[in-house]
């Protein structure tokens, strides 16, 4: 299954993943390039991962799929801890006031593709 809508009555999020493989139990997102995995990346693939427990999807797998490379990287389910960490991402992330200032990191700006569309530099990103 490719591109179904999840969501999360008890995280109160919504999104969606990109395949799931019901033969495998296996929820994968696929990324173009990945040179290291980042904890956001993590908590996409954790937060997907606990929508469709909650809807009633048998998922016992999780990977990251590179579409430049082909590779498949397998990632443990989340524990108990991993699932508070997101749930204190979730909760910090609703607290979020942008119009606080933020700390800007050029590396991160240039590599970001929505670089051109954020008010928070002037920087182009590297895919121009």
């Amino acid at each position: 299954m490719v591109a179904i809508t999840v969501w999360s009555e008890t995280l109160q999020i919504y999104g969606k993943i990109d395949i799931y493989r019901a033969s495998t139990q296996t929820l994968i997102e696929r990324k173009y390039i990945l040179k290291q995995i980042f904890r956001g990346q993590l908590y996409q693939l954790w937060a997907q991962y606990f929508c469709m427990k909650e809807m009633g999807y048998d998922v016992k797998r999780l990977a990251f799929y590179e579409s430049s490379t082909h590779k498949t990287y397998p990632i443990s389910l989340p524990n108990e801890q991993e699932r508070k960490e997101l749930e204190y991402f979730i909760a910090s992330f609703r607290r979020f006031n942008p119009s606080q200032p933020i700390t800007v990191n050029p590396n991160k700006c240039r590599h970001c593709i929505y670089c051109s569309l954020c008010d928070k530099t002037s920087l182009g990103h590297v895919y121009e």
